[in-house]
């Protein structure tokens, strides 16, 4: 199969065109023909993808872990059926979907929402998900809480900004200007630009922060919380794995077959939308990795498309 994998170059891997076996599913397993597959920019760098689980050197890893495709095959002891359409992620040490195929577990998969089309659904698993167990799970958000989620036009930031709407708070973010009317369509009710003003100055006594930004914005975000504030950042760095604050602060997304079932469903009733920025087509796989961000990339996810839509 055609596969877009790591070169296994140092610090920064890059992504090579190649043909490798299809894998085939394992016990538990189902294998996934991938029609299109969303794009995390910064993975290339992460633990997962240069290292294995024990700790040693990962060669030739496939990136874009989150994708949208149909069942093509299923391994013993799963009951999912081939032929079904679905969405969802499989786990980062594993080989991911920027491939014709991957593998997957059934509790990391639900059924494609019937009103997208693959290219939509495969811009939702990770960042709703990350969404909703940081709004949700970690920092318990509540109906008339007031939320400031930093980093609104990106790929989980808008998801944020839906979810923490449709549960009922008062929604600030941070953005660039430029995205301003974008947002406030989506459901923010307030947008400061990082450009020209200081969130400190406009967001005080907030009851959430939701960091999807990291650095200087995660460390001065401290200070607009109100009493019983909580704060969540998806965002990992060096400068602050030592932080105790920041170690509590920060999660991972897990899959989660139930919570990706209430996504689909709000997604086919129009309670959540997704938002596709930039489309490419598998040849172009590498561009969406590239360092130096594509020109005109818009608010939402990148997605590299394997399979034309009919």
């Amino acid at each position: 199969m055609k596969v877009w994998q790591c070169d296994d170059s140092r610090p920064v891997p890059r992504l090579v065109p190649a043909e490798v076996e299809t894998p085939q599913p394992r016990h538990g397993e189902v294998l996934i023909r991938v029609h299109a597959v969303g794009v995390t920019h910064t993975e290339l760098l992460w633990q997962p993808t240069t290292h294995s689980k024990s700790g040693g050197n990962r060669r030739h890893a496939i990136p874009g872990h989150e994708f949208s495709g149909a069942i093509a095959a299923v391994g013993v002891g799963a009951d999912d059926i081939v032929g079904q359409e679905v969405f969802g992620m499989n786990d980062w040490y594993a080989q991911g979907a920027t491939a014709e195929y991957c593998c997957t577990l059934p509790s990391a998969i639900a059924p494609k929402p019937a009103r997208l089309t693959h290219v939509e659904a495969a811009s939702v698993p990770i960042d709703a998900l990350t969404a909703w167990q940081g709004l949700f799970d970690r920092a318990q958000l509540q109906a008339g809480e007031r939320v400031l989620i930093h980093g609104g036009a990106g790929a989980v930031g808008v998801f944020a900004i839906q979810l923490a709407r449709w549960r009922g708070a008062d929604v600030l973010t941070t953005a660039s200007g430029h995205d301003r009317d974008f947002l406030l369509r989506l459901g923010a009710q307030q947008v400061i630009d990082y450009h020209t003003e200081r969130f400190e100055d406009v967001a005080k006594n907030v009851d959430v922060v939701f960091d999807a930004v990291g650095g200087s914005t995660l460390v001065r975000s401290w200070g607009v919380l109100g009493p019983g504030g909580r704060l969540v950042t998806i965002v990992s760095t060096v400068k602050s794995a030592d932080d105790e604050r920041t170690k509590r602060a920060l999660f991972f997304v897990e899959p989660n077959r139930r919570q990706l079932g209430d996504i689909a469903a709000m997604l086919d009733a129009g309670q959540l939308r997704p938002v596709v920025g930039t489309v490419l087509p598998f040849a172009q796989a590498a561009a969406a990795y590239a360092r130096e961000p594509m020109r005109n990339r818009r608010p939402g996810k990148t997605v590299v498309t394997l399979i034309p839509p009919s």
